[in-house]
């Protein structure tokens, strides 16, 4: 593979991570642990697909679903479990970005700094697109958005590992939708200023 492929496959699991971390990468970690499309084996980042790593994924899915189902997504976002979360889904990023380029043998700590940027994104976009998607939907239609949230961040992680390219179609997006989001609340708050 290419350092450019590995570097598309990078960007787009630490993108799926970055909208939602527990189930893209439990994918991706089962995906390299059966060799299908990608192999951390041998390589400095081998524990992501290690079965001790891959419990403490499906542990993070079922803790975080229960607490969204208890609380809500938007209280569960607005605290301190959000912020860890959060933290996680950078942290897995980074890894993810790494691994993608330790896989073909390239220097990975420059993933570290790339997978970081890229889940960043991610989570930044998915979290004022699904604040703001939340606020317009009754409560029993905002009770799925963590469902969608869920499918975008399997289904980009596990395009970019069948077809890497296809991230920087997702990388685009989200950028662009961050954009769009921020001049909207941009916009809002100019109007807000306009009526003082």
């Amino acid at each position: 593979m290419t350092l450019f492929l590995a570097i598309c496959l990078g960007i787009g699991l630490a993108l799926g991570v970055g909208l939602r971390p527990f189930l893209p990468a439990l994918l991706v970690g089962a995906l390299a642990r059966g060799d299908l499309g990608i192999d951390f084996e041998g390589t400095d980042l081998s524990f992501l697909e290690a079965p001790i790593f891959l419990l403490a994924l499906l542990i993070g899915v079922v803790v975080l679903v229960v607490a969204e189902r208890r609380v809500g997504a938007d209280r569960v976002e607005a605290g301190p479990l959000g912020a860890a979360v959060g933290g996680i889904a950078l942290g897995l990023g980074a890894l993810f970005f790494a691994g993608a380029l330790a896989n073909d043998g390239y220097t990975w700590w420059p993933g570290i700094v790339g997978g970081l940027a890229c889940a960043a994104l991610a989570a930044a976009t998915a979290r004022i697109f699904f604040r703001r998607t939340r606020a317009r939907l009754d409560r029993d239609a905002a009770v799925a958005l963590p469902v969608y949230a869920e499918g975008a961040g399997v289904a980009v992680a596990g395009l970019a590992v069948l077809f890497p390219p296809l991230s920087l179609i997702a990388l685009a997006f989200l950028a662009w939708l961050l954009l769009g989001q921020r001049r909207r609340e941009g916009q809002k708050y100019a109007g807000l200023r306009v009526l003082r």
